[in-house]
């Protein structure tokens, strides 16, 4: 009898343990909005920033295959998906299916629409870039320790995308054709 409770409470304790590390570390996320009757996902993967340096010459970005170039989040490369055309900045964007990069300059970053789907967020292709709109900089009010994508409407047929993560916050205005 013994026995099978020792059993019994290392299987639950192993279960646990199994369990806890299934956990990703950067889960995946999404934003949504409709805007004139379109709807605009951005499908990502939300890193932490568990203690480290973020942005910056001392970040852990820095070791990134791709750096100075961002997937713009964890894992997969960020994905954009538009049922309807789209202007970002002045980037005309077609319906459909799209890849997101950053590229973290620090003269300022520059949203980069890729034009290549499916693949890691470790691989760049820049021959397959779309185009690349200047994003306005910002600082968040408090830390933000999970990065998050935030799609908006503004109104009419505008909207705007924001990524936020650690003190830093980058936005871009698009328009729905």
């Amino acid at each position: 009898m013994r026995t099978s409770r020792m059993f019994a409470a290392a299987f639950t304790f192993a279960a646990l343990a199994i369990t806890a590390s299934a956990q990703p570390q950067s889960p995946p996320a999404e934003t949504s909005v409709h805007i004139a009757g379109k709807t605009i996902t951005v499908k990502y993967s939300a890193p932490s920033v568990r203690g480290r340096k973020v942005f910056g010459e001392d970040s852990f970005l820095k070791g990134d295959s791709t750096y100075p170039v961002w997937r713009a989040g964890a894992n997969e490369a960020t994905l954009l998906d538009s049922t309807g055309d789209l202007s970002i900045g002045t980037l005309n964007v077609p319906a459909g299916k799209h890849t997101l990069y950053v590229l973290l300059d620090q003269a300022g970053w520059k949203l980069i629409v890729n034009k290549q789907v499916g693949q890691s967020g470790a691989t760049y292709d820049q021959s397959q870039d779309l185009g690349r709109v200047p994003m306005k900089m910002g600082k968040t009010p408090a830390m933000v320790e999970k990065y998050k994508m935030t799609l908006t409407s503004l109104g009419g047929n505008k909207g705007r995308l924001t990524l936020e993560w650690e003190n830093t916050s980058a936005s871009v205005d698009f328009t729905v054709k």
